[in-house]
């Protein structure tokens, strides 16, 4: 009998080392899957079922059925995707013959569209957050310089950083190499916090490659970025809720509205498809508007000129 903890043990080494997923992907697979687990495990409802075997379709749609009004959908579309995963995992290894996640539907939602800050906003950001430290100040300015996710932000080295060419290697989603520019800004920041960098590990005592440290000399965590962001938001006067990924969505949206093509900058973002590069193109239709406006000649707006465009009756 192969019980439910121990496949997943075997299916966490698998993401580990094969899948070669991110600590923080990882983490969030077990979350989900010892969710479910627990709900197995309601002797109240089943008897309590050890064997993964056991499980069925009723079980996933029962669990996932308790989520509908408590969770959002994207919540119980991630939790059946996990349970998809971890269940072809199985069957891939030979432990289950059918996957009982195989058939079921996730439930339909719409992709929220990026929120991007305006660039007066990251002026902003920057020109009110000059106190706030050096190790801070490069971040900042290598996420919006870079578009970065903030997992491969807190996973950058020293030795990624080149600064002789202006470039940084960044490892990306499924372990994925990429080269992306790093801007003028970003540089002389990072090359102010060096120095600071080299005086936190002497201190410490302790050695680690990784560019972003935390007070005590170890790398640096996604979750206190995200703290200094929104800190750091609230100082420069953004009422809006402002994470890392709003920096990535700013650089995007900037970058398509100063002339950059789609393709270009799905290969500086990391992404895989295009189709998901082509959502910046939705943020922002009330630019798009804009521009339609007052660029169409056909538009039957003013112009900026003070001429007004007028439309042509068509004769009979």
């Amino acid at each position: 009998m192969l019980t439910y903890e121990h496949a997943l043990i075997l299916f966490v080494r698998h993401l580990e080392t094969e899948k070669m997923r991110s600590p923080e992907t990882v983490r969030a697979y077990v979350t989900d899957l010892r969710d479910f687990c627990r709900y197995l495990m309601d002797g109240k409802k089943f008897g309590e079922i050890e064997d993964v075997s056991k499980v069925d379709q009723f079980h996933i749609r029962g669990y996932l059925a308790g989520g509908f009004g408590r969770l959002r959908k994207t919540s119980v579309g991630r939790k059946l995707a996990a349970l998809r995963s971890f269940f072809r995992f199985l069957v891939r290894e030979k432990y289950l013959d059918l996957s009982p996640a195989a058939g079921i539907r996730a439930p339909k939602t719409e992709k929220p569209l990026p929120k991007a800050l305006s660039v007066d906003e990251m002026e902003r950001f920057f020109s009110r957050n000059t106190e706030c430290g050096m190790r801070d100040m490069a971040l900042f300015e290598l996420l919006y310089s870079s578009g970065l996710r903030v997992s491969e932000l807190t996973s950058l080295n020293v030795h990624d950083l080149d600064f002789d060419n202006g470039w940084l290697r960044v490892i990306g989603k499924g372990r994925k190499e990429r080269y992306v520019p790093v801007g003028t800004g970003a540089v002389k920041a990072l090359r102010q916090y060096l120095p600071l960098r080299s005086e936190i590990q002497s201190k410490a005592k302790i050695f680690t490659e990784a560019l972003f440290l935390n007070s005590h000399g170890g790398r640096l965590s996604a979750r206190s970025v995200a703290r200094f962001v929104k800190q750091c938001a609230l100082v420069a006067g953004i009422a809006k809720n402002v994470s890392p990924h709003a920096f990535r969505h700013s650089f995007a949206t900037h970058m398509l509205h100063g002339g950059a093509d789609l393709r270009s900058i799905q290969e500086l973002l990391g992404h895989s498809s295009l189709s998901t590069t082509q959502r910046y193109t939705k943020a922002d239709l009330a630019k798009l508007m804009e521009i339609y406006d007052q660029s169409h000649p056909r538009s039957g707006v003013e112009h900026p000129s003070g001429r007004k465009t007028k439309q042509k009756a068509s004769g009979d």
